[in-house]
């Protein structure tokens, strides 16, 4: 059971913990136009909450999270959109060494296609990861140009270039990018649909749905997450 017992030195303790959590990064869009604002206001807010989860992650000692950011799907955004996007990963990887040292030994690791990025933001993203690779807190995964299909159609392609000729489950679980469980699936937004989002990962992860738009999240939402978790009955099929 991909679960462990975790008590801090803090207010907030909880009896079981997920041991990886994948987070959809939903509603930056709409935040910003309930405020009369663009849209990439919305993902420099959604930005900063990254940031805060990200820590408060790392601080309670959950070892592995997945942030959803730009999908396979997202490039048929206006231009100006996806511009900015670009633009804001590499303003937050150009602060992360400083970030990250603040964040209690967290390791960076990127997840999806590179094709399509720039060469730039790919050489800020190699540097991240470069310097937080000796890290052994929290791992965050960023997911930049990536989407679940591709992820196991890329499994797939590594193994049959590997000689094999008959594909297991665990074959492909050896192959994806992340660690191949992952325990809680949290969406905020009032969406409820996983989106291409760690599609094999997902296999028996529980959801947790919120009506708040990402730059609205706070580290208490995070929380009523975790509480709900630890009311879940994980039967894994059983």
């Amino acid at each position: 059971m991909a679960l462990f017992s975790k008590k801090i030195d803090t207010d907030t303790e909880f009896s079981v913990l997920p041991k990886h959590i994948g987070i959809i990064m939903d509603g930056n869009g709409r935040w910003a136009k309930k405020r009369a604002l663009p849209r990439s206001a919305g993902h420099k807010a959604g930005a900063e909450v990254f940031r805060a989860i990200s820590k408060e992650c790392g601080r309670l000692g959950i070892e592995y999270v997945t942030f959803y950011a730009f999908s396979t799907e997202n490039w048929k955004r206006p231009k100006e959109e996806v511009n900015a996007l670009m633009s804001l990963f590499k303003d937050y990887l150009l602060e992360a060494k400083a970030d990250v040292t603040q964040s209690g030994n967290i390791r960076l690791k990127f997840i999806g296609e590179r094709e399509g990025l720039s060469d730039s933001l790919l050489q800020l993203m190699d540097e991240a990861e470069e310097e937080t690779a000796q890290h052994t807190g929290t791992t965050v995964y960023l997911a930049i140009n990536y989407g679940g299909r591709q992820e196991i159609v890329s499994a797939v392609n590594k193994l049959i270039s590997q000689g094999k000729d008959k594909i297991t489950e665990d074959d492909i679980s050896s192959q994806v990018y992340t660690t191949p469980e992952c325990d809680l699936i949290i969406r905020p937004s009032g969406e409820q649909r996983l989106s291409n989002f760690l599609l094999w990962q997902a296999a028996y992860s529980e959801f947790w749905y919120s009506d708040v738009l990402w730059p609205d999240f706070k580290v208490d939402d995070l929380h009523s997450a975790l509480r709900e978790f630890e009311k879940r009955n994980r039967r894994f099929g059983g």
